[in-house]
């Protein structure tokens, strides 16, 4: 898995665990359904981190939380 994987499988995550649907993030942190389902379909080729922030703020949880995962724990090394 890519960085761009695993931030779409936890925004998922997420998602499932507040019993909401990518559609209803969007409307909760006022970011456009079509932004949420360009990163959930790996068609966004870079999440900004603004982005990210808005959904944390919407799901009411830190970026820290958001990005505190094994699954980012072990991605490998971008730059080689």
């Amino acid at each position: 898995m890519d960085t761009r994987d695993v931030i779409a499988a936890r925004i998922i995550q997420l998602c499932e665990a507040r019993h909401i649907t990518p559609n209803g993030l969007s409307n909760i942190a006022a970011v456009p359904q079509s932004t949420i389902k360009s990163i959930l379909n790996g068609e966004s080729k870079n999440p900004g981190t603004v982005t990210i922030k808005k959904l944390c703020d919407g799901l009411e949880i830190t970026l820290g939380e958001f990005f505190s995962t094994p699954e980012f724990d072990e991605l490998e090394q971008e730059i080689k």
